[in-house]
């Protein structure tokens, strides 16, 4: 029997899924962090440490496997020329996760999707056509991304506290939390796009310096979304931890629509794809 692997791998966890030629479900996992612009090997050890979990005592080999990643970082051919040496598939294909997300939410159809979450990345499907746009990282891109959120709202703390902009409870809350400006830079240095986004879900709660934020994000990600449109009416889909968030805030201004499926669902589809392709 033929068995596909799909994995969903981010910034903050990766799942892994095992299903036959039919789509049945076989096995499920979880591991952790796996964005390959940041940490190939530490990318690598989480995919591993899924798939065993997904395929626990059923004997299934993992040199056997026919498996598409769909992860953060997966557009750069560097990182995933690297990342195939330290994987045991038989097949395997590397995409960015916005790929294998816009597979699982629209399924086949025309549309155009916006995964946010520790990252982001939009893509547009049509005609059977992918267009990618963002996923470049929490550095030089990922609008409106929790990692994105987290360092902005950091950076208006620490303006706040130098009496360049109005204090608000949540940013005295930031400065306190990690000893002030020089905590806060502290803080930055070491931290991970994780990490930043990890202050995402408190900045959803009112406070103005936060909305203001938050405000300034769904700008960049409904003009994004606007130029994917091409001048079409094609359904948006989001997804992602802050993707509900997003869907309400942008629903009048967009056909936003909720997703068919997850990104697991999207990989698993395209690992099934794979197997009558050829080698990737």
């Amino acid at each position: 029997m033929t068995v596909f692997l799909g994995i969903d791998g981010g910034g903050t966890g990766c799942r892994a899924a095992l299903s036959d030629a039919q789509g049945r479900l076989l096995g499920q996992g979880q591991g952790g962090a796996a964005n390959i612009n940041t940490d190939i090997e530490g990318a690598a050890a989480s995919i591993r440490a899924a798939t065993a979990e997904a395929i626990g005592d059923s004997g299934v080999d993992p040199q056997a496997l026919i498996a598409v990643l769909g992860l953060a970082g997966g557009a750069m051919q560097g990182a995933v020329r690297r990342l195939r040496g330290l994987l045991p598939f038989a097949r395997i294909r590397i995409v960015n996760d916005g790929i294998t997300a816009a597979r699982g939410a629209l399924g086949n159809r025309d549309g155009v999707l916006a995964a946010m979450g520790t990252g982001s990345v939009f893509v547009r499907q049509r005609a059977g056509e992918v267009l990618q746009v963002g996923g470049r990282g929490f550095l030089m891109g990922d609008q409106g991304s929790g990692a994105v959120l987290g360092r902005s709202l950091l950076a208006q703390a620490m303006r706040a506290g130098d009496g360049l902009a109005p204090m608000t409870p949540l940013l005295q809350a930031m400065l306190d939390r990690h000893g002030g400006i020089e905590g806060i830079i502290e803080f930055g240095n070491r931290a991970r796009p994780a990490d930043f986004a990890r202050l995402a879900p408190e900045m959803l709660q009112g406070d103005p310096a936060a909305e203001a934020i938050l405000q300034d994000a769904a700008r960049d990600i409904l003009q994004i979304l606007t130029v994917l449109q091409d001048s079409q009416p094609l359904p948006v889909v989001f997804t992602g931890g802050l993707g509900p968030h997003y869907a309400a805030r942008l629903a009048d201004a967009l056909p936003v629509q909720p997703p068919r499926g997850t990104a697991l669902d999207g990989a698993l589809a395209m690992a099934r794809d794979l197997e009558v392709l050829p080698d990737a």
